[in-house]
């Protein structure tokens, strides 16, 4: 195992020092540590003095937040205690500070992460990994040394903070220890930086493409969490065929399960009371943050006007971009009815598409869900469900999720291109060699009625004259035509040697 980097002795009044995310944390001097979940870390920092605690920090990932946590304390024995806060329906179903207080009480054992790399795995129902780079002897004396405690309220929280304060000044527990830590290695390629646009059947093929895209062509930037993202800027995803009860792959390689997203939907659905240290919630935001029911006012909007373009909902309050920990990432979605099928579009300001966006999808696709069957019950079970769409205009990938969205990658998108739907939505193209030209004659995807002709004497010509009439022809599509048409081009050219024949190797008429 690596031995650990040297590093200034502490004592049990030394000053919190963070080598990870410090600036995400509130540092004093004290011997107690506490951790939040989603419930905002100044809800607890402002009822305590600095002396009162070492840090205070949110922790929102339990595969790799509690990886970086434990190694800031190993760089900081002189905490003695630690106080995990549970205070909301968010902090739970997030898991985070679930898999914390399991490392502490049921500890850990040697697997794989996520990202197939050797690592020490929490033994916890929810995902969490540490380096392998850590020995294990340190993560025991860690275990062992600090004492760590559950929260359910900011109130115990507090109370218990106080508690083990007055129970010090105890000696740290050992040195600080440092160990290497690994970095992954961004990809990228030439590609253009905004307006991408992905489309696919199920939530789960959708992200796929859709980080793939981004780890092959995203910009490396700096973030405000101490850290970087890959990143496009106006990213739209199009989900055309979820189905009703959600598609889970099996083996499921999404960052989500059932229990999970059935818990998540409700943070969209379902209207909450105001809680101290809790901003908002999706819900909160579309059923009362601003006197209103949105989501009533959508289906009151549409049921008297299906025409209508005014099923708005907001999301984004002008107070949000004033100073603020956590403004809300979904800003905007608008419904529309288009014969007899209902669509949704949510725009996004900031999106983690590793980890954030299939629980997005499904939940926003629970909403269309909801609008559907309420129009329903005054339209006669008529209206259908369309496409679900979301535009992110900063669509990213943090750079902790870099190994994880590579190995998704490599394991799922060539599957996935091997799959064929030939559903063009600009059509099909009939092409044929006549005596002096070739003909293209463009189809409708489904009547297959003739809408177009081309003719030419040349490929090139006519992959011109359609990609100008066609720009945003399927890429596999387009690369086909092109092959097709120089095909035929060639047995224009040696009628005598050569027959064409659409989708068929060229036919050598001498051989016949």
């Amino acid at each position: 195992m690596p031995s650990a980097i040297p590093v200034v002795t502490a004592t049990s009044q030394s000053p919190y020092r963070p080598l990870y995310k410090p600036n995400q944390l509130l540092c004093g001097t004290g011997q107690v540590a506490i951790v939040t979940g989603w419930t905002r870390k100044d809800a607890v920092g402002k009822h305590l003095a600095p002396s009162e605690y070492a840090a205070i920090g949110q922790l929102y990932s339990p595969a790799r937040g509690v990886n970086l946590l434990a190694r800031n304390l190993l760089l900081n024995p002189q905490v003695r205690f630690l106080v995990v806060l549970e205070a909301t329906a968010a902090d739970r179903n997030a898991g985070a500070c679930r898999c914390l207080l399991d490392f502490f009480r049921n500890g850990f054992t040697s697997g794989t992460s996520d990202a197939g790399q050797p690592c020490w795995v929490v033994r916890s129902p929810v995902a969490g990994y540490l380096d392998g780079e850590i020995p294990a002897a340190a993560l025991t004396a860690l275990r062992q040394s600090v004492a760590c405690r559950a929260a359910s309220s900011i109130a115990e929280a507090i109370e218990q903070a106080r508690a083990c304060a007055q129970q010090g000044p105890l000696p740290p527990w050992g040195e600080p220890q440092q160990f290497p830590m690994p970095e992954a290695a961004p990809t990228v390629y030439p590609g253009p930086r905004y307006g991408h646009r992905i489309e696919g059947r199920t939530i789960a093929e959708t992200w796929i493409q859709l980080i793939h895209r981004v780890k092959t062509t995203g910009t490396i930037r700096p973030t405000a969490y101490d850290g970087q993202w890959q990143e496009l800027i106006d990213l739209m995803a199009i989900v055309t065929a979820e189905p009703e009860d959600f598609y889970f792959p099996e083996p499921n390689y999404l960052p989500i399960g059932r229990p999970f997203i059935q818990d998540y939907i409700n943070e969209i659905l379902a209207d909450a009371a105001p809680q101290a240290g809790v901003q908002y919630t999706y819900g909160q935001r579309l059923r009362s943050w601003f006197g209103r029911d949105q989501i009533e006012q959508a289906i009151q909007t549409l049921t008297a006007d299906p025409h209508s373009t005014r099923a708005v909902m907001s999301l984004w309050d002008v107070r949000d971009g004033e100073a603020s920990d956590s403004p809300p990432c979904l800003n905007h979605v608008w419904l529309r009815l288009v014969e007899g099928e209902l669509s949704l579009t949510a725009t996004f300001r900031s999106n983690d598409l590793f980890s954030a966006w299939p629980a997005n999808a499904m939940g926003l696709r629970a909403l269309q869900q909801y609008v559907r069957d309420r129009l329903n019950a005054s339209n006669n079970g008529s209206i259908q469900l369309g496409p679900l769409i979301t535009l992110s205009q900063s669509a990213h990938i943090y750079d902790d999720c870099w190994e994880s969205a590579d190995r998704a990658i490599r394991e799922h998108y060539p599957q996935l291109c091997r799959q064929r739907h030939y559903a063009d939505p600009w059509g099909n193209f009939i092409i044929s060699v006549r005596a002096a030209d070739i003909l293209v004659e463009r189809t409708t995807p489904h009547s297959g009625e003739t809408v177009a002709h081309y003719t030419g004497t040349s490929a090139q010509q006519l992959y011109r004259e359609i990609a100008a009439d066609c720009p945003s022809l399927q890429v596999e599509h387009a690369l086909y035509l092109g092959t097709e048409l120089q095909k035929a081009e060639t047995a224009l050219r040696a009628p005598e040697r050569f027959r064409y024949e659409q989708d068929r190797p060229l036919a050598d008429v001498q051989n016949d």
